[in-house]
């Protein structure tokens, strides 16, 4: 049985932030909201099932996919404990729970069973995410200090700035760990690297000086930084660190080889010959009970019981034999899952809007959908953004094309430039969306760059 609610500390870190989490439900103009963290973005077909019924039960039915491969259920009503004990009951708390914010790991999808991986980081992210849970000192890290953890996967989310990045790379034919603060591995280099070994007592060092060295305004790494320089934190980590950090050019100068593009949608095989995972896109990010149940039934059929959902707003069923990977896709897209990035709304990404957030200048969820229809017309499928205000706080990263809400129904257009700030270049203001469509239909025929 579940312990008391009143019997559970709660998480309070030093810097408070209005970030939902499984036990602090916050509210929004449809309701409560609460965030599910899940290690490695995995959960068992069990629990999926949950969630579904909770999401029924106790809210409104809305269960988000989120960009860091966590799932949220919204519109909540007044019963707060009964949703929460429910979601307990099912083992998808920290098993402490001052940690419940903290807990902000993120893997590839593939991790451990990825062909192209250098390392299988499973057991790894098992020592981290322990540390992160059981030692005292991690629980003030602000709700959103974030990590990141690659293999060298094929299917990896490279773009997600984060705290404290780490990726593998081969020195000397030797294997080491990268790691970068504030950044991410698709644009930055390594500032050191150490054996694989030594890389869980390395994140601790790194967040053990991040706390000693921050003031409580630094809520991020890109905050502390600004005031202290990166060769002095790395100073610090060193002294911490048992096994000296390898500091090379051979290391600063190694750049993480690029994914391909939306391979998070359909087939993908498996290190082991014959074995499959079956990615889907949640169009827009919203999964209905319905579409959750169906997965998690798949799972059970024709894979290894386990639901993995994606830092791309999607899900994935692993260990899914080739033979049955056709059926898998054909079950998921008559759920309403999106399983070919050729559908225009497969590659759209949407906040919430001002259907649900006091914020939202728009109501994007509908104005994407309208989108969608417009662009799928003329067989063009674009990576966009629709944004209700300037937080985006649906795209972790800069997307190639950013609708930002200027009032109901109107947005400013902006593409993704490399040397420029913000969402990117703007190209045009004040465009409904029928005149996106056009635009965006234009430029893809003359452009296929994204």
């Amino acid at each position: 049985m579940t312990e008391p609610l009143s019997a559970r500390p709660s998480a309070t870190p030093i810097r408070p932030s209005a970030c939902p989490g499984l036990l602090r439900i916050v509210p929004a103009l449809d309701g409560g909201i609460c965030r599910i963290k899940l290690p490695g973005g995995v959960l068992s077909a069990e629990q999926a099932m949950v969630v579904a019924s909770a999401a029924e039960g106790f809210a409104s039915g809305v269960i988000e996919a989120t960009n860091r491969g966590n799932l949220q259920i919204r519109g909540i009503g007044a019963d707060h404990d009964g949703l929460i004990a429910s979601l307990l009951d099912a083992g998808l708390g920290p098993s402490n729970p001052a940690s419940d914010d903290v807990r902000n790991l993120m893997l590839s999808p593939t991790a451990g069973i990825d062909p192209q991986q250098l390392l299988d980081v499973r057991p790894l992210a098992g020592q981290i995410l322990h540390s992160l849970e059981h030692h005292p000192r991690f629980h003030e890290l602000s709700p959103k200090f974030a990590l990141s953890l690659d293999g060298g996967e094929g299917l990896a989310m490279l773009e997600h700035p984060h705290d404290l990045w780490l990726s593998p790379l081969q020195v000397d034919g030797q294997t080491l760990l990268g790691f970068g603060f504030a950044g991410c591995p698709a644009t930055d280099s390594p500032v050191a690297a150490v054996a694989p070994d030594a890389a869980h007592a390395l994140v601790v060092a790194v967040l053990e000086t991040f706390l000693n060295l921050a003031r409580p305004e630094h809520a991020r790494m890109r905050d502390l930084l600004k005031e202290v320089p990166v060769a002095r934190f790395i100073e610090h980590v060193a002294a911490r660190s048992p096994q000296r950090l390898v500091i090379d050019h051979k290391v600063t100068d190694w750049r993480r080889a690029p994914t391909r593009s939306f391979a998070h949608i359909g087939t993908y095989a498996q290190a082991t010959a014959g074995i499959m995972a079956v990615g889907a896109g949640v169009p827009l990010g919203r999964l209905r009970p319905s579409m959750l149940r169906e997965a998690a039934r798949l799972a059970i059929a024709f894979g290894d019981g386990q639901l993995c959902m994606t830092p791309w707003q999607s899900l994935m069923l692993r260990n899914v034999p080739a033979g049955h990977s056709v059926t898998v896709m054909e079950g998921l897209s008559q759920a309403g899952l999106l399983v070919d990035a050729a559908q225009s709304l497969s590659k759209i990404v949407a906040c919430t809007g001002s259907a649900a957030c006091a914020k939202g200048l728009a109501d994007t969820k509908a104005d994407a959908l309208h989108l969608a229809a417009l662009l799928q017309e003329n067989a063009i499928s674009r990576a966009v953004h629709l944004s209700g205000c300037a937080r985006s706080c649906a795209a972790a990263h800069v997307m190639p094309v950013t609708l930002l809400a200027a009032s109901p129904g109107r947005y400013d257009l902006y593409f993704r430039h490399a040397e420029m700030s913000g969402f990117g270049d703007l190209h045009a203001r004040d465009l409904t969306i029928e005149a996106v469509g056009a635009l965006l239909t234009a430029d893809s025929r003359s452009n296929t760059d994204d």
